[in-house]
């Protein structure tokens, strides 16, 4: 094991035994690394890695503390990650999109509040009939995300989340040379929308299915 990693993996070490806690201070530099046997290079490597992460957050003139540890916050590093997708695996990110995202929206069903499913409607109304694909892209993400947080689930929220991006490219093009792109969203996101509003947790599983699906299949008709 490089030393680095062995520092990584002591200050994990450290933080999974309850030693470190979120909100703590990590002693000074030169006392952590005496306590850990490592040389104090490796351990400011570690350090900087773990901060790429957000499993650390180093504040300068004040020392170095063990973040939230939020969900939320640690699954921002897969977002990062993501981004560099190839064009030929944007399939694999949509096939685990397809699989998380109706289940999220199935347990959105029980959970939604009137306000949020009207505010989601007067969105889309908004839009009206001919939005910009770019109009349509921004909307998509923000009727899905807000449906997914409604599922009660912050790290189900937080991976998908993380997956929108290497599918907005998908959105765009499909948008941009499918005819029948922007109705048929429109009509998808309603029938969803008609679905959480009854309370169908399958119906609205179903649609959801059926709306991420259907980009998947053009993406594959065009590699």
């Amino acid at each position: 094991m490089a030393v680095t990693d062995e520092a990584i993996e002591k200050i994990k070490g450290m933080i999974v035994s309850g030693a470190l806690r979120p909100g703590d201070r990590l002693p000074k530099e030169s006392e952590l690394a005496a306590d850990l046997g490592l040389s104090r290079n490796s351990l400011r490597e570690a350090v900087r890695a773990l901060s790429l992460i957000r499993i650390l957050d180093v504040r300068q003139g004040d020392g170095t503390y063990v973040t939230s540890l939020d969900p939320q916050l640690l699954l921002e590093a897969m977002s990062f990650v993501v981004d560099f997708h190839r064009d030929d695996t944007v399939l694999e990110f949509l096939a685990v999109r397809r699989i998380l995202e109706p289940a999220a929206t199935a347990m959105a069903a029980g959970r939604i509040g009137e306000r949020e499913l009207d505010t989601l409607a007067a969105q889309l109304d908004a839009l009206g009939g001919n939005p910009s694909v770019e109009e349509l892209v921004s909307c998509d993400l923000e009727f899905h995300r807000s449906i997914v947080q409604a599922s009660g689930n912050s790290v189900l929220c937080s991976l998908l989340d993380g997956l929108s991006g290497p599918t907005t490219r998908a959105r765009i093009w499909r948008g941009l040379t499918q005819q029948d792109a922007v109705s048929r969203t429109l009509h998808e996101h309603r029938a969803i929308l008609a679905a959480l509003r009854d309370g169908d947790a399958e119906a609205a599983r179903s649609w959801a299915t059926v709306h991420i699906a259907s980009v998947e299949q053009w993406l594959r008709s065009t590699l």
